[in-house]
């Protein structure tokens, strides 16, 4: 009896497994970037179908993209306190199996994408699928310190593929959106690979804390952080959003800039991982900002 009890808590629906594997926080926010670029790409509002078959496909492609990753890091992920619970690691679902399931979302994505959006669309977020599933997680990330900032395009096209959904073309204010999260992608992941410092060094990932030191990551984080805040000032300057963003953008990029500056200068045991959690809301801050600024003519 005390052995089926002790048991009993381990037990977990399946499901559960199969939505790990799709990193579910991680595609939320770039599903938030992605819809605010839908929204920025029209003055009016966005047809509900057209958004929700957009949405769909890239969540599906999004989260094949997160599972692929699984397996292909499912080694390293054993060695790492913050991942090695995962399904695969475990033992709870085997590659075989998580393969398939990628695939299979892999699939149905393109196809809403092409079926219901425009193959653009599909197109471009094909080529992201690819980009981080397998160039970034099979090369990029074992082969140089400057992974991240090498790799960092893939993460940063959901706006660009919510913005093509709608337009069916590449524009430049769509790449300033894929800017803005391409330059916010190294000081977001180098404060968590600070924080995990000892987990990359054991799993002999060559993030920038491991090859280069604590100070020289802090430094770039710094570095990286006020670029970030000059790149959030374009779209103003190129009249893509007005002064309600530009203040908003300003607020929010003074917050990180202190976090930054806290990390540098006056760290504390949880300040990188602090940093690295503010890093997310500020950039779901960021894009809801630029949504606000661009209806607010409208209200």
């Amino acid at each position: 009896m005390v052995e089926v009890a002790m048991t009993v808590p381990a037990l977990r629906p399946l499901w559960r497994d199969y939505l790990e594997l799709c990193k579910p926080r991680v595609v939320a926010l770039m599903l938030l970037t992605a819809i605010v670029g839908m929204l920025l790409a029209t003055p009016g509002l966005v047809p509900l179908s057209l958004m929700f078959n957009a949405t769909l496909g890239i969540a599906l492609c999004a989260g094949a993209a997160a599972a692929v990753n699984h397996i292909i890091d499912r080694r390293i992920d054993a060695l790492m306190g913050r991942t090695h619970r995962r399904p695969i690691p475990t033992g709870r679902l085997t590659a075989s199996k998580a393969a398939a399931f990628a695939i299979t979302l892999a699939v149905l994505g393109l196809l809403v994408l092409v079926s219901f959006v425009n193959t653009l669309t599909a197109v471009l977020t094909f080529t992201t699928l690819i980009g981080y599933a397998c160039i970034y997680t099979i090369f990029l990330k074992h082969a140089t310190s400057q992974n991240i900032v090498i790799g960092g395009l893939a993460g940063a096209a959901p706006p660009l593929l919510g913005w093509v959904a709608v337009t069916g073309q590449v524009d430049p204010d769509s790449l300033l959106l894929v800017l803005i999260i391409y330059t916010w992608t190294p000081p977001h992941f180098w404060a968590l690979a600070i924080h995990r410092f000892d987990d990359y060094a054991r799993a002999e990932v060559p993030m920038l804390p491991v090859t280069h030191g604590v100070a020289y990551t802090k430094l770039s984080i710094l570095l990286y952080t006020l670029l970030l805040v000059v790149t959030t000032i374009l779209p103003y300057l190129t009249r893509m959003a007005g002064p309600v963003y530009l203040i908003g953008a300003l607020i929010l990029g003074a917050r990180f800039l202190y976090h930054a500056w806290v990390l540098m200068f006056f760290p504390r045991p949880r300040t990188a991982i602090k940093t690295f959690r503010f890093s997310i809301l500020y950039l779901m801050a960021l894009f809801i900002v630029l949504l606000i600024d661009h209806y607010l003519p409208l209200l």
